[in-house]
């Protein structure tokens, strides 16, 4: 379907329509009943990511409930490290692990499994088959630097200590790593969209912990790469970068990695980034997701403040982070309606 028919396709393809289009990051999640009710059903995070039906499944639940502009697909960042060959288990309350961790290993220990890859391109077409003509379907990857943070230390960490060491007194063997996550990713994204995604993002959930320098040679080099990877194979298909909490970073990041659009978190004041990133530069974003939860004045307040500041702009309506868990539904009707009044 042309761009012209979907309205967040258009958006991020540089255009700026009348409407204003809005999707959630982890829209199809735990605060839907529908969700729980699923995984309840099928087991726990990985059982359901890697079972084509019941992510298909849970794809479509909050286009169903709520009509978003955007579907994004139901997977994992950590699908790459498990695909390059690290075990990957989801412990409950305490998030994902992967082993061995890299900060005691060599990536060349590691046996690549690309067949895990598999189950996530053919949850993408059906997804694809079954969407309305109207949304755009959007398929992601985390982005190198934030993907081997979890590799290196083999969880999540509040400072990203252990990999920021690494990349510090090893630079040879990190940008190893680094690469081996780029250039998989290329492929990886590339197969969801010959399966039927109509844009792709990067998730770089932990960029804001690096200092100028390191997120240079981290963050926007393998960035950089993976955008220029994707535009030769696939012209057209826009690719949205998200590099979170990277704050005063964010205008060299829309510069030099190529990005067609640049997710906006919650910290960033929208006149700011109005004002420094580049004025065709589609932005997405960037309600706070606690806004979101408080919901009522405090939430009309915070949505006209970001739409009066991107209204020069092609924008996308989104919030600055992951909708949580102990998020009402009313309160998400309510934003949808603010959007579209």
């Amino acid at each position: 379907m042309p761009s012209s028919d979907k309205l967040l396709l258009s958006v991020l393809s540089g255009k700026k329509p009348e409407k204003t289009p809005i999707w959630l990051m982890r829209q199809a999640g735990r605060y839907l009943p529908e969700y729980r009710a699923l995984r309840a059903e099928k087991g726990g995070f990985l059982d359901l990511a890697t079972d084509p039906q019941a992510a298909a499944e849970i794809t479509l639940q909050p286009i169903r409930r709520f009509g978003f502009d955007g579907a994004i697909l139901f997977s994992d960042i950590l699908i790459v490290p498990w695909a390059l060959g690290q075990d990957l288990r989801f412990e409950a309350g305490e998030g994902p692990r992967l082993s061995p961790p890299l900060v005691g290993a060599s990536l060349a220990s590691l046996d690549r499994v690309p067949a895990r890859l598999e189950p996530v391109f053919q949850t993408v077409e059906k997804v694809a088959a079954s969407l309305p003509a109207e949304t755009t379907f959007l398929g992601f990857a985390g982005s190198p630097w934030t993907v081997a943070t979890y590799m290196v230390a083999g969880k999540g960490s509040k400072d990203q200590g252990e990999t920021r060491r690494k990349a510090y007194a090893d630079p040879q063997a990190f940008g190893e790593i680094v690469e081996a996550v780029a250039e998989m990713t290329v492929d990886y994204l590339s197969r969801q969209i010959e399966a039927g995604v109509d844009a792709v993002q990067l998730f770089d959930s932990w960029a804001g912990s690096l200092s100028p320098a390191q997120f240079e040679r981290w963050v926007i080099a393998p960035t950089a790469r993976i955008v220029s990877a994707l535009k030769a194979r696939h012209p057209g298909v826009p690719v949205i970068g998200f590099p979170k909490g990277a704050g005063g970073k964010l205008p060299a990041y829309a510069r030099e990695t190529g990005v067609d659009a640049l997710g906006l978190d919650e910290t960033v004041d929208p006149r700011w980034a109005a004002e420094m990133l580049p004025p065709d530069l589609p932005v997405q974003g960037n309600l706070d997701p606690l806004a979101l939860i408080a919901g009522g004045e405090a939430l009309a307040s915070a949505v006209d403040r970001i739409l009066l500041s991107f209204a020069n702009r092609p924008h996308v309506f989104n919030l600055g982070h992951g909708i949580l868990p102990d998020t009402p539904i009313p309160h998400v009707e309510q934003l949808i309606g603010l959007v579209r009044r």
